[in-house]
């Protein structure tokens, strides 16, 4: 093969699925990101910055799924076993969380700078890239490659479940090549879940910590610059919680976490279970059309 099918085919599937959830979703995920970043409820979230939300989910997405389904399938070459372990399966999925974290985070940071701006206030991508430094871009970086657990756990969860619930539906197909094995809608969404429920409560601390971070600067809380500076730190953070919320205010919004990303990685991966077939037929046939034609056209 020219390139690695199921690798591309598992990516394109994951980021059409980060697309349509993101955007059935993208209001709830605007409140959510608005009370975790606020020390104390005000004004009603409206939403904005849809685009940028979109465009960070895609890309993100993509990303993350070759580099999951393209690590996997390396390591099983070259440790010649059929099934990956758990742990083995943690290793991966933090290394393509990792790839992707360093990819986007300047899209995740504009990202949550727009959505909690002041509605009206919010300023288009390039603007709110462009306008500060390349540090102030990354913010949030460290506690971003910590949270590479978060989807590790996630999809480690998600793919171990997934396996044995294959074992009894096994395809008895023959041929070199064969489509891959996918999970009925309702069974990727429950999956889904179950595995990012799990994930999201046990790193929500940080999650928390991330967004105060990346929150758009402003005075209107009476916060002064040196403050806004402080807090634009992992200890800052951890201690304007601490400070304000108490042991509690770790887990402000966990409610809302849960039920935003739980319904959006589980549509996600029932979108992206139900459509890789489709996009793995249609990259086999892509393959074979330029297998076909490059010899006529070298000819030519």
């Amino acid at each position: 093969m020219g390139f690695d099918l199921n690798s591309v085919s598992e990516a394109t599937s994951g980021a059409i699925g980060a697309l349509v959830s993101t955007t059935i979703l993208y209001p709830l995920d605007t409140c959510k990101t608005k009370y975790q970043a606020e020390g104390s409820s005000s004004r009603p979230a409206k939403v904005q910055g849809l685009g940028t939300k979109n465009l960070q989910s895609f890309i993100s997405q993509f990303v993350y799924f070759y580099g999951y389904s393209f690590f996997k399938r390396l390591y099983l070459e070259k440790s010649g076993s059929k099934t990956i372990g758990t742990k083995a399966n943690l290793i991966v999925a933090a290394a393509a969380g990792a790839c992707t974290v360093i990819v986007t985070q300047p899209l995740d940071t504009a990202s949550s700078r727009m959505q909690t701006s002041e509605f009206g206030k919010s300023k288009g991508l390039w603007k709110t890239l462009s306008e500060g430094s390349w540090s102030e871009a990354f913010n949030g970086l460290g506690i971003s490659l910590l949270l590479t657990s978060n989807p590790s756990i996630q999809y480690t969860v998600f793919d171990q479940l997934k396996q044995r619930l294959l074992k009894k539906q096994l395809s008895k197909k023959t041929g070199a090549e064969t489509s891959p094995e996918a999970l009925s809608a309702f069974s990727a969404f429950m999956l889904g879940a179950v595995s990012k429920c799990i994930a999201t409560c046990l790193t929500y601390p940080a999650i928390r910590c991330k967004v105060m971070i990346q929150a758009a600067e402003s005075n209107e809380d009476g916060t002064n610059e040196a403050q806004q500076k402080t807090q634009k730190t992992v200890s800052g953070a951890i201690y304007a919680i601490w400070k304000r919320e108490g042991l509690l205010g770790f887990f402000k919004g966990l409610q809302a976490q849960i039920l935003k990303t739980v319904l959006s990685s589980a549509l996600l991966l029932m979108i992206k279970e139900k459509i890789t077939k489709t996009t793995w037929v249609l990259m086999l046939a892509l393959q074979r059309y330029l297998i076909v034609t490059r010899p006529r056209l070298k000819s030519a």
